[in-house]
């Protein structure tokens, strides 16, 4: 049993003004209903430091089901570990159960449960010891063990809503203060358990303008192979988020430095400063929005991965059909990016390669100087027009071009929505609206009368 550290109201800076007022009605209700609810994770982090939490996530005593009782809106999802989805409109707040740490768990025959040592010499065998090993982390607990099961130190402080205040069972409010990243329990360890852990450090560490603790430098340098193991769909989501976060340039730098860059992306690793100036410009654009803009999707964060580096999709061509992965992850991929959907180890959507391909064939045709009105009203319909206007707010370098095409969208109306997959956070397009059944009426007795 662990003493948390207590930080009364008077002590710490979060105001429930800065707390989504949709999250507040969730942890009001779960604690009226005699449940223990807590702001967890991120959003207690960046609260703490005066940042804008991208979301709220809550965590409670009550079990999924229970949670869905409480709330209409409320939506179950996942196989291993149920998780409570709360909707509001297209927001969604995720409330967790408290999970139990893994080390807590008995082994069979009443054993402890195995905890892998995760040898640098055989880690291919680490890798298949932690698939039994992961997936015995899905039993509920109490907060404390649900702390100590979060991936670092920092992401591991909960706020009660009940008191006020800010309890801390890991040490987050010290390395808060000292501004580092620190594994939760020993980082050989937890970046076995999940090796996308180690990107995530160094991608937090650059976004929160931290360090690294020397434990966690030193586990990524001895396990980063093991990336090559996470999903890459799991992947390609992550490289979203940081090229959606502000900080891309800073990130794939840090990245590079630590050589998970060459395993996971190796097209990327050593790239000149091309490649930085577009992460720059992208960066600079995203910090003048205070939400992540609807209209930066998939297909724009593609071309700035892949526009400086020369894989810009041919004009004209239609996409072919995906090739064949390469037997080796870290093989360089050199061919053109329209010949093939994938960089590294990360697959492409084809519908965003796609698109991308129409915003760059759609760049040059804005700029022509005599258009007729017919033309002018074409383009704004195109459905890449929103995504192709962006680009140029990005990489144009010609607002007086934005701002006449903006004029063009408010008096010919665009309404054609993107096809593109939402930003992170938001939820899919709405459905089309369903068609009103008609009711059948009784039909007549057509049964030969009886004589």
């Amino acid at each position: 049993m662990v003493e948390p550290t207590v930080v009364p109201r008077s002590g710490h800076n979060i105001s429930r003004r800065e707390i989504d007022p949709d999250a507040l009605k969730v942890l009001y209700r779960l604690r009226e209903h005699g449940f223990v609810a807590y702001l967890v994770g991120g959003s207690v982090r960046d609260l703490m430091l005066g940042r804008r939490p991208k979301d709220f996530d809550i965590g409670t005593s009550a079990h999924p089901y229970e949670i869905k009782k409480l709330f209409r809106n409320c939506w179950i999802i996942g196989r291993r570990f149920r998780l409570a989805h709360v909707k509001f409109g297209l927001k969604t707040i995720e409330v967790a159960t408290f999970r139990r740490q893994v080390n807590d768990l008995p082994g069979e025959e009443g054993e402890p449960a195995e905890t892998p040592d995760s040898p640098a010499a055989d880690q291919t065998n680490a890798i298949a010891d932690n698939v039994s090993f992961i997936h015995r982390d899905n039993t509920f607990g109490t907060p404390e063990e649900d702390a100590f099961r979060r991936d670092f130190t920092v992401n591991g402080m909960f706020y009660d809503i009940a008191t006020f205040s800010v309890i801390d069972y890991v040490g987050g409010l010290q390395d808060l203060e000292a501004r580092v990243i620190r594994s939760i329990g020993d980082p050989n360890v937890r970046f076995v358990e999940d090796p996308v852990r180690m990107l995530r450090a160094v991608v937090m560490a650059s976004r929160l303008d931290f360090s690294l603790d020397a434990e966690v430098v030193a586990a990524i340098a001895r396990h980063r192979e093991l990336i090559r193991a996470a999903s890459p769909a799991r992947m390609i989501e992550e490289y979203y988020k940081i090229l959606r976060s502000g900080a891309a340039a800073k990130t794939f730098r840090a990245l590079d430095d630590t050589g998970l860059l060459a395993l996971v992306t190796p097209e990327l690793s050593g790239a000149g400063e091309s490649f930085y100036d577009s992460l720059r410009a992208l960066d600079t654009w995203r910090k003048q929005h205070a939400d992540i803009p609807a209209s930066l999707t998939n297909a724009i964060l593609i071309g700035a991965l892949t526009a400086p580096l020369g894989l810009i999709p041919t004009q004209g061509k239609p996409m072919p059909r995906p090739a064949p992965r390469p037997e080796k992850p870290g093989r360089r991929l050199r061919e053109p990016l329209a010949e093939r959907v994938s960089i590294g180890m990360l697959p492409l959507a084809r519908r965003d390669v796609d698109r991308f391909r129409h915003i760059t064939m759609l760049v040059p045709r804005m700029g022509e100087q005599a258009l007729s009105l017919r033309q002018q009203r074409s383009i704004v319909h195109r459905p890449s027009f929103e995504e192709t206007l962006t680009w140029l707010e990005i990489y144009g370098n010609d607002a007086d071009l934005v701002d006449v095409w903006r004029e063009q969208q408010a008096e010919h109306g665009s309404t054609a929505p993107s096809s593109d997959a939402p930003p992170e956070g938001a939820e899919g397009p709405a459905s089309r609206p369903r068609r009103k059944r008609r009711r059948r009426g009784r039909g007549r007795d057509r049964r030969a009368p009886t004589s």
